[in-house]
């Protein structure tokens, strides 16, 4: 699907009515964030805003304190029962209404490698929200509360070659040793693709 397309479909569900979430979900370095930033900027401020999954991964300090550090970012690592919570306040705080209150939403700062609260703030007269992470369509414990959230759901799915390229350029940008980073998409990463991939038969549509 070309991305005109896309934005196209975005654009409707922002006109539906309400507050609308639209989730992005895809394996590690499939492009979600790339392309909820562009459709955010397509549709513009008064339309759309972006809110991470990633903004939910458990400070380093208590990855360190649960024994899960050296597997950052699989399903676990995450705090999906605060996740949760927030797409319901999204939910309910999109409106009219001039009385209702703006949601603030956590960001993850890569270049600090942690979460940092009240970073992106939702206004409730915007009338889409954007949500873009690995687990949006797994149906394994917390994280199966999730789809029931959202109105859509993308898959992303380009081809394994091209995503774990971008991975390894994705570490090596942030500060990571070449060689390490290999090692660290080929073990960690990949597995959590492979917890991701099951996903694709719940998305309202898979982008290739």
């Amino acid at each position: 699907m070309e991305r005109a397309e896309l934005e196209g479909r975005a654009r409707r569900l922002a006109a539906a009515g309400g507050r609308r979430i639209l989730g992005i979900a895809g394996a590690p370095g499939a492009g979600k964030s790339t392309l909820a930033a562009r459709l955010a900027d397509a549709l513009g401020p008064e339309l759309a805003v972006v809110v991470p999954m990633d903004g939910f991964h458990l400070a380093q300090a208590e990855l360190v304190r649960l024994g899960r550090a050296d597997r950052k970012g699989a399903p676990d690592t995450f705090d999906a029962a605060g996740y949760t919570a927030l797409l319901g306040r999204l939910r309910a705080s999109g409106g009219a209404d001039a009385s209702a209150e703006a949601v603030y939403a956590p960001a993850f700062d890569r270049s600090l490698e942690e979460p940092v609260a009240g970073s992106i703030r939702v206004d409730p007269a915007v009338p889409l929200v954007i949500t873009e992470g690995n687990y949006l369509l797994h149906d394994a414990g917390p994280w199966a509360q999730v789809r029931a959230l959202m109105d859509e759901v993308w898959f992303l799915a380009p081809q394994d070659g091209l995503r774990v390229r971008r991975l390894v350029e994705r570490h090596v940008r942030h500060g990571k040793e070449e060689a390490y980073a290999r090692q660290w998409v080929a073990r960690s990463d990949e597995a959590n693709a492979r917890l991701v991939a099951p996903g694709r038969m719940r998305a309202d549509l898979v982008v290739e």
